[in-house]
């Protein structure tokens, strides 16, 4: 059946379709960015330099690269092109324009910034900041970063280093510094970061683009031990964290010392609600992932919100780790199973 986001805006989809094909242009999607290039076809060499990127705001909804391509291109050879997208099909109103050299980001800054795109519709246009360092505070001190490199690498494309600290702004809690390797990808690890209501170790996570002023505050404190997780062959206490509800204690930390006694790693809880009924149920997509696993958890769950002002992402992680505890009991046969008899793919109902 026809998805219903097929019919909005489709005047303009069909342009678009009709214009790739009369050029051969390929653009693809890939976590809500849609682009083309980098590097675009026939090019030869390096990626051009820091500065050549800008950034293109208030952009009309209903606009796509068939107009703002061209209109781009006419200034300088474009490297890239990013068309941030909504799960409709309409922009996000902004985009990223890739030039082969600084001098066509700089008359694209000059001919487009305030440029009337449409009547009525004036645009904005200027440097890129091409950010590529993320901080992540909240981290439990029992995390390493060894462990905390396995999760990133399975949720998250392009990280190039970890760098631990203790936390500037929490007690008994780790700041990461993480560096990918392009500002899109550091982008989209942080949309994925953020929309996957991520913790790890029990403690909720703050994930943000690294903040200058932060970043200088860090590099005059010492950065802690590749290995913050073991000191004398065992593993350092989690903090105490506030008062829990005892199921959601127990099936939390049943999980987490099933994980430890098996040397599986701290697992990662990722949850997003997806519905809502009317009743005040909620529908989760979760997805749970154990660095010693070979695959993460995932599927979908229904949860009530435990009393006025609860997200119900709390009760989401309590329903998903009891079937995470069945999975692994069934798939271990007994908790000091050995070796690990993992079946290649996981399904929670």
């Amino acid at each position: 059946p026809q998805m219903w986001t097929n019919s909005i805006n489709q005047a303009n989809k069909m342009a678009l379709l009709a214009w790739t094909k009369e050029t051969g242009i390929n653009l693809v999607q890939i976590n809500g960015q849609r682009h083309y290039g980098g590097p675009p076809p026939g090019w030869v060499g390096s990626p051009p330099p820091a500065g050549t990127e800008v950034f293109i705001g208030k952009l009309p909804q209903d606009m796509y690269e068939d107009v703002l391509i061209p209109l781009f291109q006419s200034v300088g050879k474009l490297y890239e092109f990013r068309l941030m997208m909504t799960f409709s099909g309409l922009n996000r109103g902004f985009a990223y324009a890739k030039y082969s050299s600084r001098r066509g980001a700089r008359e694209a800054i000059a001919s487009f910034n305030n440029f009337e795109v449409r009547e009525g519709c004036t645009i904005v246009v200027c440097k890129s900041t091409e950010k590529c360092e993320l901080s992540m505070d909240g981290l439990a001190v029992s995390v390493s970063r060894r462990e905390l490199e396995a999760v990133l690498r399975r949720v998250t494309d392009g990280v190039l280093s970890i760098t631990l600290y203790d936390s500037p702004c929490q007690k008994w809690a780790q700041l990461a510094v993480l560096k990918y390797s392009s500002h899109q990808a550091a982008a989209i690890a942080k949309k994925t970061l953020m929309e996957g209501n991520m913790r790890l170790g029990g403690l909720e996570m703050k994930v943000d683009w690294l903040n200058p002023s932060l970043k200088q505050k860090l590099q005059s404190c010492e950065e802690k031990p590749s290995s913050s997780r073991v000191q004398g062959g065992k593993c350092l206490g989690v903090p105490k964290q506030a008062p829990l509800s005892p199921v959601l204690c127990n099936a939390l930390d049943r999980l987490n010392i099933l994980c430890q006694r098996q040397y599986l790693g701290t697992p990662l809880f990722l949850t997003k609600c997806v519905q809502a009924n009317r009743n005040g149920w909620l529908r989760f997509w979760c997805r749970v992932v154990i660095p010693g696993c070979p695959v993460p958890f995932s599927g979908f769950t229904w949860v009530r919100q435990d009393g006025p002002g609860r997200s119900g992402h709390e009760e989401a992680k309590v329903a998903v780790a009891l079937q995470v505890l069945r999975m692994l009991g069934e798939s271990l046969q007994g908790i000091h199973a050995n070796p690990l008899p993992f079946p290649k793919s996981w399904s929670i109902s």
